[in-house]
């Protein structure tokens, strides 16, 4: 097993060596193989979103954790495979073929799945990792991150939730959630279900 403790710099610290990679986190030992990342296909206009997203990569990478995303090439989809990639990682993509062409599926990923539809391309991808991290993004990743979060309040799965609240992005979502907390559509407290983040180095130091 291998035990990381994360620096404000991204660099990690190996305590043990065995066959399979675990985090170091506050309260204890998580084992954690692969994360799913949501995310746009395109970049923003805030420099900030590229940046983490290259961040977030290469810690994924540098921990040996395998990214399971969209599969596309352009964005911070492409940001973000890239990183892992020009870091050494593993990188499985997941792109319905109505997609490829308008995400431009990349071509050099670890694996590179073409499904049938988008239902299929979601449930992979839940399927595939240990917890899910949600960056900025449009109408897609926000599909993919409250059918996610339906399925986590329903039982059918209990992977954790993190949103990367870049430059404060998520920051009218939080309200609104607020408002379906105080007007008592939800079941459980936000905080039980997401776990909002700023900096991609907080992701880690808080999974668990």
């Amino acid at each position: 097993m291998i035990f990381f403790t994360i620096s404000d710099e991204g660099s990690k610290n190996v305590f043990q060596n065995a066959d399979n990679p675990t985090i170091l986190v506050a309260g204890g030992i998580m084992k954690i193989e692969s994360v799913v990342v949501f995310c746009g296909s395109k970049s923003g206009h805030n420099p900030l979103f590229a940046q983490h997203a290259a961040e977030l990569g290469k810690l994924i990478a540098v921990l040996d954790l395998k990214l399971v995303y969209g599969g596309g090439k352009v964005g911070l989809m492409g940001i973000i495979a890239d990183a892992v990639l020009n870091n050494g990682g593993r990188v499985m993509g997941v792109i319905p073929k109505v997609l490829t062409e308008l995400e431009h599926q990349h071509e050099g990923l670890t694996e590179l799945a073409i499904v049938a539809d988008m239902h299929t391309r979601k449930k992979m991808m839940y399927d595939m990792c240990d917890a899910a991290i949600v960056l900025p993004g449009g109408f897609g990743t926000l599909d993919e991150f409250f059918e996610m979060l339906t399925w986590n309040q329903l039982k059918i799965h209990d992977k954790k939730i993190y949103v990367l609240n870049s430059g404060g992005f998520y920051n009218h979502l939080i309200n609104h959630l607020k408002v379906l907390e105080k007007e008592g559509f939800l079941y459980e407290e936000i905080a039980d279900r997401i776990i909002f983040c700023d900096t991609p180095v907080e992701i880690f130091n808080r999974i668990g």
